[in-house]
């Protein structure tokens, strides 16, 4: 009866999760690192905040925000909570995008236009950073407004996000009768 038991520990001994088999490479860019500081009754209480870009360069991106007392766990938890914000974004077979999309966000504005193969990515600062994570290798963007890092971030993903493909176009004007 004892050997039974023994056995069945043995298979129960197995990792739960194995994240490390499905999971994808995901590559990470820090955007900004910047000190902040809390002015408490004490005194001022140090701390670091990580804005971290993560994604696949196949279609995937997130941003994310950490903050902590110190550098390495701020970004690391930019880094979780940039998976956690990952979105999907379509690409074309040049490596751009499918068309031309603004992204509105605060005080940010972010025009983005796909270009044509071999020009690359025509961007500044936080958006290029975006796009290149992103997978997208051609295409033209211009940032307006704000010259804030994490808005300018936050903005291309919401421009990302809306970009459409010709397919959920169709499914869209037309009813399944008429497909």
């Amino acid at each position: 009866m004892s050997t039974e038991f023994n056995q069945v520990n043995k298979l129960k001994k197995t990792p739960r999760r194995n994240d490390n088999l499905n999971e994808a490479k995901f590559v990470e860019r820090l955007i900004k690192i910047s000190r902040v500081t809390k002015v408490t009754k004490g005194g001022k209480k140090l701390s670091f905040r990580a804005v971290v870009v993560i994604g696949d360069e196949n279609g995937k991106v997130g941003v994310g925000v950490g903050k902590a007392e110190d550098v390495v766990n701020a970004f690391k938890k930019a880094k979780t909570d940039g998976r956690k914000n990952l979105i999907d974004v379509p690409i074309t077979k040049s490596l751009s995008i499918p068309h031309a999309v603004i992204g509105d966000l605060g005080a940010c504005k972010i025009i983005m236009r796909p270009s044509i193969e071999g020009s690359g990515v025509i961007a500044g600062g936080a958006v290029r950073t975006v796009l290149e994570v992103a997978g997208i290798k051609n295409v033209i963007a211009k940032q307006l407004g704000s010259d804030n890092l994490l808005n300018n971030a936050r903005t291309a993903i919401v421009a990302l996000e809306s970009l459409t493909t010709l397919d959920e176009v169709k499914r869209k004007r037309y009813h399944k009768s008429v497909l």
